[in-house]
């Protein structure tokens, strides 16, 4: 008993040690992404030193040399004035600075790349993406295109998976296969065929980037809802009919919410692919006003290279509304996903 405890022990750390892993290395972007949205450029740039760690000497010829400037966030720190620690040396080498190996050890502990947590919450970045960057035109855009997205995928696939798994018509089985064959042809691989397509209808822009993010979300949808509607009892939907309801009612009220769970997975996946995606919205907007935010990122991101933190203020609000939605359905994405485990 004691070796197999043993080993049973021995593989739950293993396994939770892996998971934890895989957790951080996933998560911690996303905070690296967060502490930088709050520091200034400056700050992020150019490392912070205290004072106190210079003699007099020393911190008047750092100053005067322009090596080192006054902090404004802070009075008591120095920001670097240097981008490498080669051109450090050769400054420090052309000033005879003495004790160079501390000022160099010094300098090197203030490479944080933007690890270390901020000295103040600092808000501008967010207030000059949000209000100076036509940022909410994007990020309005985006919340459009991606709520009548899954709106129409949700109507749309559950509609034929109740098809699919309820009702008998000739070819019914041919046609679920070709919507599973679908699957396997990379999204991308279709990118443009159905570019030109809906420019031949002159369908470009709004109305055919909606219809194509459309398209592309039913294959899944419906394969995931039809093997929920398989599961349920044919009774209740016996007893609803005697109650008077058609098939169209049958399914609003008894089928769709006994498939809850997995309208919860078909809405937060396809709501992340339509706010995620770029390649295809890069190829179907031509006018700037009706571009998604991904695009729009890409946009901001051209004309604010240099400055890291206001990218990162801008993917920070980018990232929180698909975070909301999965807290906000994170029991019925679970659900969904136990279930469907389940039955397969």
């Amino acid at each position: 008993m004691g070796y197999y405890r043993v080993k049973k022990i021995i593989i739950l750390v293993i396994l939770h040690t892996f998971l934890m892993s895989v957790a951080l290395s996933c998560l911690l972007p996303f905070f690296w992404m967060i502490n930088v949205s709050f520091k200034s450029q400056e700050e992020f740039d150019n490392g912070y030193v205290a004072k106190k760690v210079f003699s007099p000497q020393q911190l008047e010829k750092l100053l005067t040399s322009k090596i080192a400037k006054e902090a404004k966030f802070n009075p008591k720190f120095l920001i670097w004035n240097v981008s490498s620690e080669d051109m450090l040396r050769v400054k420090l080498t052309q000033l005879k600075i003495e004790d160079k190996d501390k000022i160099l050890k010094i300098w090197r502990k203030t490479r944080d790349y933007g690890l270390r947590p901020p000295l103040s919450l600092n808000l501008t970045n967010y207030k000059e993406v949000i209000f100076k960057e036509g940022f909410w035109r994007y990020f309005l855009n985006s919340v459009f295109y991606t709520f009548v997205t899954v709106c129409f995928i949700v109507i749309i696939s559950s509609l034929a998976a109740y098809a699919f798994s309820r009702l008998h018509f000739p070819g019914r089985n041919v046609i679920f296969y070709m919507f599973l064959a679908a699957m396997m042809i990379p999204l991308p691989a279709g990118f443009v065929p159905v570019y030109v397509l809906l420019n031949k209808f002159h369908l470009v822009n709004r109305t055919g980037y909606v219809l194509a993010m459309t398209n592309m979300g039913l294959s899944l949808s419906i394969y995931l809802l039809k093997t929920f509607f398989d599961q349920l009892p044919k009774d209740l939907e016996d007893a609803a009919r005697i109650d008077g309801c058609n098939k169209l009612r049958i399914w609003w009220n008894v089928g769709l919410p006994l498939v809850a769970p997995a309208l919860g997975v078909v809405i937060i996946f396809n709501a992340l692919n339509v706010w995620n995606e770029f390649v295809l919205a890069s190829l179907m907007f031509t006018a700037e006003e009706l571009m998604p935010l991904q695009v729009g990122l890409m946009e901001f991101s051209n004309r604010m290279v240099t400055q890291h933190t206001l990218i990162a203020s801008a993917l920070t609000v980018a990232a929180l509304p698909i975070i909301i939605l999965y807290l906000r359905l994170q029991r019925q994405f679970i659900k969904g996903l136990t279930a469907g485990a389940m039955v397969g």
